[in-house]
């Protein structure tokens, strides 16, 4: 049981990477290597040790989610990003919302 967060670690090591540029593919000539914004998470459980009638456990669990930000795309030799307006709006939106509302509640309290 002790190497288990070490096996986690060796196991996790790589999938950032392999989960936020996804596989090439090719069509008419063009290269298409989709990108997106990857986390994840997950959880872990103890116990008590104790009779049938004391022992007693808990654990939890995890997830992930992934959002696509755009790709990169190769035409004649030439590579560029295209980013996904719809997701980048989605994901930006809130974040300037968020962003916003603690800047002006910062600005009120050095007011004081």
């Amino acid at each position: 049981m002790t190497k288990l967060p070490k096996e986690l670690a060796e196991t996790l090591s790589n999938v950032g990477v392999s989960a936020s540029y996804g596989e090439p593919v090719e069509i008419d000539g063009t290269t298409i290597i989709p990108v997106a914004v990857t986390s994840y998470g997950f959880g872990a459980g103890e116990g008590i040790p104790g009779t049938d009638d004391t022992a007693e456990g808990s654990g939890g669990g995890g997830g992930g989610f992934s959002v696509p930000v755009g790709a990169y795309i190769t035409r004649n030799g030439t590579t560029r990003f295209e980013p996904n307006t719809i997701a980048l709006l989605a994901v930006g939106i809130p974040l300037i919302f968020v962003s916003g509302r603690a800047l002006t509640r910062v600005v009120k309290a050095l007011k004081r």
